[in-house]
Order: C-alpha cells, then sequence, then structure tokens
C-alpha cells in the first residue's frame, strides 16, 4: 500500500520482491493458496506456481494456472521442481494424438506422490485444439515464426502461401502478432489488415477498437535515441554489425559480424546499458543484443493486457501463442497452465512452450490443421 503497488491478481507484489531478491521471474517459485494469488504468478510470468490446496479446491486452483497443486507444503520436493525447469517441449505433430508421447514428456513430473498436476499438460495437442469447447485465438511472433530467420532484418518477407494461410486463419480466428519489430514495420511486412499487432516487444499495441502506448516506454524514447547513436559510432567499425533503430528499443545484430569481434560488441553494449541502467536493460536474442526501457514489461504483458481488453477467459478461450525466440518465453510463462505455449525450434531443449514445432513450414502445416477443424 505504501508504495502504491496493484494487489492480486496482479503480479507487483510479487514482481517486485523478485526484483529485490535479485532473481528474475522466470528463476522463482510460487506458492499460493488462492486463486487470485496463482494468477498473480502467472501474469508475473514465475517459472512455476504452486498452489496450496484448502479443502477441495485443488482443480480451482489448476484451472487458475497453478503448474502443480499440493495440499501440505512438505509434500513439495525440490528435486521434482528442478525436473521442472528441465522440461522440454514435445513435438506438436509427433503427439498429436499420442497421449503416451505426452505423457513421455512429463515422466519425470509424474514421479511423485501427493502432486496433482494440472491436467492441460497431459492432454494431447488433438484433444486441446480438436476436442475442447475452448475457442482458440492464437498470437503469433513475427520472425522465425512465419518467416525463417535471416541475415538481414530487413530480407524477412514473408511468403505468399504463409501470409495467405494467416489471412485464412484470422477470418476464423482472433490473431494477433507480437513481434520485437516496431509495430508499423510489422504490419507492412505481413501486410493483413484488422489483425490487432503488438510491436516493440508489446509497448506499442493497436487493432481494431483498441490502441495503447506502454507510458513509461514513451518516456525513455530520448534515451534510446542517444544510445542509438552513441552504438552507432562505438561499432561503426565492426563489419557485419546491423543497427535496427525501433524507437522504444535499439537492436544490435551480430549474425554477419566475425566471431572474433563478439567480445567487443557485447563489450560495446553493455557500457551503454551499464551508463544509462536507470532506465534501460539489456536483452540477448538470437545473434542480436537488444537494450529496452528498464520497466516490467514483455511479450507477456502484451498478451496479458490483449486478452483483458478483449475479455478473453481462460475458461471460454485458448490462447495460443507461437515463437521461436527467448523473448516469447515471457508469453509462454504467463499462458502455461491457462492456454497453449507452442515454441518454435529444429531441435528440442528447455522451454516453458508445452509444444514444439521444428520450424515456419510447420507452423504452416498447423494453420492449415486448424482451417479444417471445427470449432
Amino acid at each position: 500500500e505504501d508504495r502504491g503497488l496493484h494487489g492480486k491478481p496482479e503480479s507487483d507484489i510479487f514482481t517486485v520482491a523478485s526484483w529485490e531478491l535479485g532473481v528474475p521471474p522466470e528463476e522463482g517459485i510460487v506458492f499460493e493458496d488462492a486463486n487470485s494469488g496463482v494468477q498473480a504468478g502467472k501474469n508475473g510470468g514465475f517459472g512455476l506456481v504452486v498452489g496450496i490446496a484448502r479443502e477441495d479446491n485443488a482443480e480451482n486452483l489448476n484451472q487458475n494456472g497453478a503448474d502443480c497443486v499440493v495440499t501440505d507444503l512438505k509434500h513439495f520436493d525440490p528435486d521434482w521442481a528442478n525436473a521442472w525447469f528441465r522440461l522440454k517441449p514435445v513435438s506438436l505433430f509427433g503427439s498429436w494424438d499420442d497421449p503416451g508421447k505426452v505423457r513421455e514428456r512429463s515422466k519425470e513430473i509424474l514421479t511423485f506422490e501427493h502432486l496433482i498436476l494440472n491436467p492441460l499438460y497431459l492432454k494431447t495437442p488433438k484433444e486441446i485444439f480438436a476436442g475442447s469447447s475452448r475457442k482458440p485465438v492464437f498470437f503469433l511472433d513475427y520472425d522465425g515464426t512465419l518467416t525463417p530467420i535471416v541475415d538481414r532484418p530487413q530480407d524477412a518477407k514473408i511468403s505468399e502461401s504463409m501470409q495467405e494461410a494467416v489471412k485464412r486463419l484470422a477470418d476464423k480466428y482472433l490473431v494477433a502478432v507480437v513481434s520485437g519489430r516496431m509495430r508499423e514495420d510489422v504490419e507492412n511486412l505481413l501486410g493483413i489488415e484488422g489483425l490487432f499487432y503488438a510491436g516493440s516487444h508489446g509497448f506499442d499495441i493497436a487493432g481494431p477498437g483498441m490502441s495503447m502506448i506502454e507510458p513509461e516506454a514513451e518516456e525513455t524514447i530520448p534515451v534510446v535515441a542517444r544510445v542509438t547513436e552513441e552504438l552507432k559510432a562505438g561499432l561503426n567499425s565492426i563489419e557485419g554489425v546491423i543497427i535496427e533503430e525501433k524507437k522504444f528499443s535499439v537492436a544490435v545484430h551480430y549474425r554477419l559480424a566475425p566471431l572474433e569481434s563478439l567480445p567487443g560488441i557485447r563489450a560495446e553494449v553493455e557500457a551503454r546499458v551499464s551508463e544509462n541502467k536507470q532506465s534501460l536493460r539489456l536483452m540477448e536474442g538470437k545473434k542480436v543484443f537488444e537494450i529496452l526501457p528498464a520497466i516490467d514489461w514483455n511479450k507477456g504483458k502484451a498478451v496479458t493486457w490483449i486478452r483483458r481488453a478483449l475479455g478473453l477467459s481462460s475458461r471460454d478461450s485458448n490462447v495460443v501463442y507461437i515463437g521461436d525466440d527467448t523473448t516469447d518465453e515471457y508469453a509462454f510463462r504467463v499462458l502455461r497452465g491457462r492456454g497453449t505455449g507452442i515454441l518454435v525450434a529444429k531441435d528440442e531443449y528447455p522451454s516453458s512452450a508445452q509444444f514444439r514445432l521444428s520450424s515456419p513450414e510447420e507452423v504452416g502445416r498447423f494453420f492449415e490443421t486448424m482451417l479444417k477443424t471445427e470449432s
């Protein structure tokens, strides 16, 4: 109350405590015995949310997004938590109607007694997408999801077949695009009107009947502009570095730069962030350093904002997020146990997504499957 923090189900109390402990939410565990507290843990993007059941409310806790429920804290095992953080997404098409494949992913976390796992984690993709009354709502990343990763950001052109698939998907379902690119940039690249677009990692949101620019992010625009010019000057001599200006953030791409130049690039980027640590923060992605406003906002927060603005309930809607990069993990975490996260990756590795598609081509195949699904 003294700090003016919002109460649960807002995540303020948990996230501020997490920052002061020096632990990022994705590495933290929330224990809660109330539905609003479980929602707060999810909304904050915490790595694990454990419900503590009072009487017979285990089902309600899971329905509100608890990853698991125990009736007493003495039944919570740290080894179980370690296994949880190592989970890898299962192939979506490889497990489409195979419960055994889904349970194989969860075998490490199914071996503990006295623990009630969120039932969504044991459902096959077919049960989730073709056997549920919850209508899918799609949130899509752009680079690496709708288009392959390319050397130069300006070359990420969507194919005609993928563009047409997204158009048809939007005719049947609600579709939003959440990108690290500037909103106007991704709108122009995708070229589809009537969608919801969240650009600059969600700082700038617009769609039919709504728009929002995150106020604190807007205040940092002059700082970002100054740092962008400093980066241009400091990295000008390194061949292959591409500096992408995004108004609310600046990205330093080093995919084309010589490997031996990486330490120097990192040092320059970290120096700019250190000099402005009250205003800016550093985030790393695939062959890119990105400097953003140092505020509690990310793709997961953007998804939550749009869900609320549209009045989407997890009881009636299955919010599906498809993305390929570390920045998409924020969205996977806020939806886990309430919606469905799908990672786009050729190889297996730990992620908060539930399922995996191997490439943008498989993403297109999934769209075609959903277009044929009754809803």
